[in-house]
C-alpha cells in the first residue's frame, strides 16, 4: 500500500510540474483523490477488524521500516482524506481569484500533493527515523503553502514563525527518540513500549513530556500555540482549512499513540492534559471573542476546540488509570468523534470566510454586513458551521461534546476523581457559552444589518463548482448530528484500542445513549419544520408588509450607528482585560461640530508576548551589541579571518601543553 501511494503521489508531483498553469490544479485534485482512495481502502478494511502491517527496506539509513495501521491510523486517515478532498476541491476554484505565476503554482499544488503524502505516512510508519522525515516534509510543505502570498511581509513572517517552532517541536520529538535508541538499540515504534517497561514508572513519564510537548506545538495546546493565530490568517483559504482540520490533528494522533505506547502513568497523564486542555478551552475561546479578523477569530477557535478534544483525551486517560472502561471509552470516543467534528466545521468556516474575502476584499468584520442578502448559500454554511462549533443540537458539534460530558459526569458520579474533573465541566460550559456569544458576533455583523462599505452591489455568491465541496462537508456534520450511532460504531475499533478489559458493555451502554439521543433530535428537527409549514400555512393569506428599520428617531441612518465587532463584545473585554493586551487608538472631539473620527482597537495575546516576543526582543538586543563587528571594513575582516585561524591553531596547541604538563607533574 505505502509503494502504491508513493507511486501515485511522484506520478502527479512530474505532472503538476510540466503541465501549463491551467491544468495544475485539475491534477492536484486528481492525485490527491488517487492516493486517498488507495489509503482509504486499507483504513475501511482496517475499521472491519483486520490489521494491515509490512515491511519495505528502507536501505542502509533506514534499514527495514514496518507499515503498520490499526483502528486509531484508520481512524486519521479517513479523517484526513476526506477534509484534503474538499480543500484541494475549493481551492481550485479559490485559487482562480489571484494572478499567480507557473511557478508558484506548481511549488503550490505540489507541496499539497507533498503534505497529503506526509500525512498519510505519518499514519502508517512505525519507524521514528522515517516517522521524523515525513513530520519535516509536511512542516516545510506547509510552510510553502502558507507563504503562498509571498509577496506580503506579514504572510512571510507568519510562515517563519510557523516554520521555526514546528522545528523546535522535531528537536523534542528526536530527543524522545533518541532517548529510546540509546537504551533499546531500535528505532521502531514498539522499543518504546519496552522501553516504559524496563525503565519504570518515573522515566517513562518524563519521556512522554518529552513525546507531549513536541507534538502540542503541532496540535496548538496553550502555551504552545503562538504559531497558529499568524499562520492561519496568513494563508489561503483551503490551506487554512486544511491546517485547522487535519494538520494540527497530526499531534493529535501523536499523543493519543503515545498513550497507546506507554502503559504505565496514565493516571497522572490524564490529569496533566485535562489541566492544559482547560486552559487552552478557555484561552483559546476568550482570545477568539474579542477578535476582529474573521480567519484571527477562527484560528483562536482552533485552539479552542483542540482544549475540547484534550479534555476528552484526558478524561479517557483517567478512565484507564482507574480502570472504568465507561469513563474511558466515553473520553476517549469524544476525543476522537470531535477531532472529525471540528476537521469538518472549521473547514468549512474557513471556506465560507475565503468566499466573503473573495467577494469583498477584506477580512475584517467591522467592513462587512448585509452579505446575505448576496450571498444567501454562504451565509447558511457559515451558520450552520457557527451552530455545531458552538455544540447546539442537532449539529455534530453537540454529539461529541456530549459524550466528553458523559464521561465527565461519570466521573464525577464515581467519587473517584478529583475537583479537577468538576473544574473540566465549568471549563466547557462556558467554552460553549463564549462560543455562541463570538458566533453571534460573527454571523450577525457580517451577514446581517447593512453594508458599511457602499459597495454590496459588486458582491456576488461563488459559483457551484465552489459551493458544492462546502454542502459536502455540510451534509456530514448533519449526518453526524442525525445519526450518531453510526459513527459510534465505527468508532469501537480505535476507541477500544484504549481500554484492556474489554469494550462489550460498555459499547452497548454508549450506542443505547446514542440512539436516544438521535431519536431527540430527528424530533427537534422534525417539530421545526412541522412549526415553519404552519406558520407558512398561516401566513399564506396575509399580505406582507415590509418598511424600513426603526432608525432610533435619526432620519438619515447610516451604517455606521450598527454595533462593531469591539461594541458587541466591549462588556465582555472590560471582564478580560487582565488576562488580554489591549490598545485603542481615539482622536478626541475638539470642536462644536464633531468632525469624521477614527478610533480603534487592538487585542493581543499576553502569553504570546511573554513567551515569544520578550524573549526574542531581548535576544535581539543582545546581538545588537556586537553590530560593531560588521563595519564593512575590508581590513577587520581580513582580521577577524587572521584571529580565527590563530585561534584554529592555538587551541589544540594549549590543549598539548596542558596535557604534557600534567603528565610531567604526574612524574614528579
Amino acid at each position: 500500500m505505502g509503494f502504491i501511494i508513493s507511486i501515485i503521489t511522484i506520478f502527479f508531483l512530474l505532472a503538476v510540474s510540466l503541465v501549463k498553469s491551467e491544468h495544475k490544479a485539475t491534477l492536484a485534485v486528481l492525485g490527491t483523490i488517487c492516493s486517498a482512495a488507495a489509503s482509504s481502502w486499507d483504513a475501511i478494511w482496517v475499521l472491519s477488524g483486520n490489521i494491515y502491517e509490512e515491511a519495505i527496506n528502507g536501505g542502509l539509513v533506514f534499514g527495514n521500516i514496518t507499515l503498520r495501521s490499526d483502528g486509531l491510523s484508520a481512524w486519521f486517515i479517513l479523517l484526513t482524506n476526506f477534509t484534503a478532498i474538499t480543500a484541494i476541491l475549493y481551492g481550485k476554484q479559490y485559487l482562480k481569484h489571484y494572478q499567480s505565476s507557473s511557478a508558484s503554482l506548481t511549488l503550490h499544488f505540489g507541496s499539497y500533493l507533498l503534505n497529503h503524502f506526509a500525512l498519510t505516512g505519518i499514519y502508517f510508519i512505525q519507524n521514528a527515523l522515517a516517522f521524523l522525515c515525513l513530520w519535516e516534509i509536511m512542516a516545510l510543505s506547509v510552510f510553502i503553502m502558507v507563504i503562498f502570498e509571498h509577496g506580503r511581509m506579514e504572510t512571510l513572517k507568519a510562515g517563519i514563525n510557523y516554520l521555526i517552532q514546528s522545528h523546535i517541536s522535531i528537536i523534542f520529538l528526536t530527543l524522545g527518540f533518541i532517548w529510546v535508541y540509546t537504551s533499546t538499540g531500535s528505532f521502531e515504534f514498539s522499543a518504546i513500549r519496552d522501553y516504559c517497561f524496563a525503565a519504570g514508572k518515573e522515566p517513562s513519564l518524563l519521556l512522554f513530556l518529552v513525546f507531549f510537548i513536541g507534538f502540542a506545538i503541532k496540535a496548538g495546546f496553550v502555551p504552545f500555540h503562538t504559531w497558529l493565530p499568524h499562520a492561519h490568517p496568513a494563508a489561503p483559504s483551503h490551506v487554512s482549512g486544511l491546517m485547522s482540520g487535519v494538520i494540527i490533528k497530526s499531534g493529535i494522533y501523536g499523543i493519543l499513540r503515545m498513550l497507546l505506547l506507554m502503559p504505565e502513568n496514565h493516571l497522572v497523564i490524564g490529569y496533566l492534559i485535562l489541566l492544559i486542555s482547560i486552559v487552552s478551552s478557555v484561552y483559546g475561546v476568550l482570545l477568539a471573542t474579542i477578535q476582529h479578523n474573521m480567519k484571527r477569530l477562527l484560528a483562536y477557535h482552533s485552539i479552542e476546540n483542540i482544549g475540547i478534544i484534550g479534555i476528552g483525551i484526558g478524561v479517557g486517560a483517567i478512565g484507564s488509570g482507574l480502570h472504568m472502561p465507561y469513563l474511558a471509552l466515553a473520553g476517549y470516543t469524544g476525543a476522537l468523534l470531535h477531532s472529525l467534528n471540528h476537521s469538518l466545521f472549521k473547514s468549512l468556516l474557513f471556506f465560507t470566510s475565503g468566499t466573503v474575502y473573495t467577494a469583498t476584499h477584506t477580512l475584517s468584520i467591522d467592513r462587512l454586513g448585509g452579505l446575505i442578502r448576496r450571498m444567501p448559500h454562504t451565509s447558511l454554511l457559515f451558520l450552520l458551521a457557527a451552530l455545531a462549533i458552538c455544540g447546539l443540537p442537532p449539529f455534530n458539534g453537540f454529539i461529541s461534546e456530549f459524550l466528553i460530558y458523559s464521561g465527565l459526569f461519570n466521573a464525577i458520579g464515581s467519587g473517584q476523581t478529583s475537583s479537577v474533573v468538576v473544574l473540566a465541566v465549568v471549563a466547557l460550559a462556558l467554552t460553549g457559552g463564549l462560543a455562541l456569544m463570538c458566533f453571534t458576533k460573527a454571523f450577525g455583523i457580517i451577514f446581517l444589518g447593512v453594508n458599511r462599505t457602499g459597495k454590496i452591489t459588486l458582491i456576488h455568491e461563488a459559483g457551484p463548482a465552489m459551493l458544492f465541496p462546502k454542502y459536502l462537508t455540510a451534509s456530514l456534520i448533519v449526518a453526524i448530528g442525525l445519526l450518531p450511532q453510526l459513527f459510534i460504531g465505527i468508532l469501537q475499533n480505535p476507541a477500544g484500542l484504549f481500554t484492556s478489559t474489554g469494550v462489550s458493555p460498555e459499547y452497548a451502554s454508549l450506542v443505547s445513549l446514542m440512539q436516544k439521543v438521535s431519536l431527540a433530535l430527528t424530533g427537534l428537527v422534525l417539530l421545526i419544520l412541522l412549526l415553519y409549514l404552519v406558520r407558512k400555512t398561516a401566513m399564506r393569506r396575509r399580505d406582507l408588509v415590509t418598511g424600513p428599520t426603526w432608525g432610533c428617531g435619526y432620519k438619515n441612518s447610516s451604517p455606521r450607528l450598527q454595533y462593531t465587532a469591539s461594541s458587541f463584545v466591549r462588556p465582555f473585554a472590560v471582564l478580560v482585560k487582565p488576562w488580554i493586551t489591549m490598545s485603542r487608538t481615539k482622536a478626541e472631539i475638539r470642536t462644536i461640530i464633531p468632525q469624521p473620527l477614527h478610533d480603534e482597537t487592538h487585542f493581543y495575546d499576553k502569553l504570546e508576548n511573554t513567551l515569544v516576543d520578550w524573549p526574542v526582543r531581548n535576544l535581539k538586543g543582545f546581538l545588537g551589541k556586537f553590530k560593531f563587528l560588521q563595519n564593512g571594513s575590508v581590513q577587520f575582516y581580513v582580521l577577524y579571518g587572521v584571529v580565527f585561524i590563530a585561534i584554529s591553531i592555538a587551541i589544540p596547541l594549549i590543549i598539548n601543553v596542558i596535557q604534557y604538563l600534567s603528565h610531567l607533574i604526574k612524574q614528579l
